[in-house]
C-alpha cells in the first residue's frame, strides 16, 4: 500500500484497509523498537512541528519519532510561530514546504490544518484540532488491538463531553473499523448530527454501529473499552468549570461504571487527567469546587484495567507509521 506524499488530517481521508496497514506498520515499527532495530531510513530529511496548543505526549511522541527514523525537527511553539498573525496561513504553508519534508500542526481550527495541506507541497500531519484527533485514534486503536486482540466488533464507550476532537474522532474511528461507538452524555453533549450521519455510512459499509446515549447503565453494559476526556479545556471561566461539573459529574468514570462493562473491558484516557490532587489545576479545581476528580476517578485511573500509559508510549510509534508512510520511507 502506498500513502507516500498522502496529509494525515483526519481519518475520514482514509480507508479501512489504509488505517488497518498504518496500525500494522506501526506495531511492525514497535516491535523492531523493542529488538533495538534501527528504522532511521530518512536521513537528512526534516519535519516542522507547529504548536498553536502546546502538548507534552504530542511534541515528544513526534520528535521521538522522527530521530528514530534519522530525522531533524524544528519545533515552533505558540510564540515562536508567526502563522496567521504577521504571516497568512497559506505563505507559511509555501515557506515551509521548501524547507521541510512534512510539517505537523496542533492548534485550533481544522480548516486551518486543511488550509496549510492545500498549500505546503509536503504531508502534513494533524496533531491535534479542535474538531479531530487522528493521531491520538490510531494510538488507541493500537492499544485496544494489543489488549483485546481485536478491533472489529469492540464496544466503545465515550463518556464526557463528545462533542469535540475526542468525541470526534473516536465516532470516525470506529465507524471505519466496524465497532460500535456509543457517545454517553447528556443530549446537549452529543456529536453535530451532521458528523453522526456521515459516521452513520461508514458504520454501515464497516459492520460497526453509533449510539447516542444519556443512560449511563445502558451505555456501559458489556463494553469492551470506556473512555473518557477533561470537561473543560484551560482558560475557560469559573462558569463554564461550574456547569461541566454539574451535568457531567454523572457520567464519571467510577469503579462502578468499569464493573457494569465486561471483565476483560479496559479504560482509556488521551491525557492528562484530573484524576487526583498532584497537579496545581488539580489542586485549584478541589479549592474552588470541592472535588478530588473530575471524568475519572483515582481507583480507576490506577487500576489495572487502565491502559492510559500504554496509550500514550503508542503515540510514539503510530506517529512513526504516520511519518514513515506519508514520506514514502517503506
Amino acid at each position: 500500500m502506498n500513502l507516500k506524499g498522502r496529509n494525515f488530517l483526519t481519518l475520514k481521508d482514509f480507508t479501512t484497509e489504509e488505517i488497518i496497514y498504518l496500525l500494522d506498520l506501526a506495531a511492525e515499527l514497535k516491535a523492531k523498537k523493542k529488538r533495538g532495530v534501527p528504522v532511521d531510513t530518512l536521513r537528512g530529511k526534516n519535519i516542522a512541528l507547529i504548536f498553536e496548543k502546546t502538548s507534552t505526549r504530542t511534541r515528544c511522541a513526534f520528535e521521538v519519532a522522527a530521530h528514530d527514523l534519522g530525522m531533524g525537527t524544528t519545533y515552533l511553539d505558540p510564540s515562536g510561530s508567526q502563522i496567521g498573525k504577521k504571516e497568512s496561513i497559506e505563505d507559511t504553508a509555501r515557506v515551509l514546504g521548501r524547507m521541510f519534508e512534512g510539517i505537523e500542526y496542533r492548534g485550533y481550527g481544522q480548516e486551518i490544518v486543511e488550509e496549510l495541506a492545500r498549500y505546503a507541497g509536503v504531508p502534513v500531519w494533524n496533531g491535534l484540532t479542535n474538531e479531530d484527533h487522528p493521531t491520538q485514534m490510531l494510538a488507541d486503536m493500537l492499544t485496544i488491538r494489543e489488549e483485546l486482540g481485536r478491533l472489529k466488533d469492540v464496544r466503545l464507550v465515550y463518556m464526557g463531553d463528545a462533542r469535540y476532537n475526542m468525541g470526534n474522532a473516536l465516532m470516525i474511528a470506529c465507524s471505519k473499523l466496524g465497532m460500535h461507538f456509543v457517545a454517553c452524555a447528556p443530549e446537549k453533549y452529543f456529536p453535530a448530527q451532521e458528523l453522526v450521519a456521515q459516521c452513520e455510512e461508514y458504520a454501515e459499509q464497516s459492520g460497526g454501529t453509533i449510539t447516542l446515549t444519556e443512560n449511563v447503565v445502558a451505555a456501559t453494559r458489556d463494553a469492551d473499552v470506556i473512555c473518557t476526556d477533561v470537561w473543560v479545556s484551560m482558560g475557560e471561566p469559573d462558569e463554564v468549570w461550574e456547569e461541566r461539573i454539574r451535568e457531567l459529574t454523572p457520567y464519571k468514570v467510577t469503579a462502578k461504571v468499569m464493573e457494569n462493562a465486561k471483565e476483560s473491558a479496559i479504560f482509556l484516557h488521551c491525557l492528562p487527567s484530573f484524576h487526583d490532587l498532584k497537579t496545581k489545576i488539580g489542586k485549584d479545581i478541589y479549592d474552588k469546587f470541592g472535588i478530588e476528580d473530575m471524568e475519572v476517578t483515582d481507583e480507576v485511573f490506577r487500576s489495572p484495567q487502565s491502559k492510559v500509559f500504554e496509550e500514550a508510549e503508542n503515540r510514539m510509534h503510530t506517529i512513526k507509521a504516520v511519518i514513515a508512510a506519508t514520506l514514502g520511507a517503506v
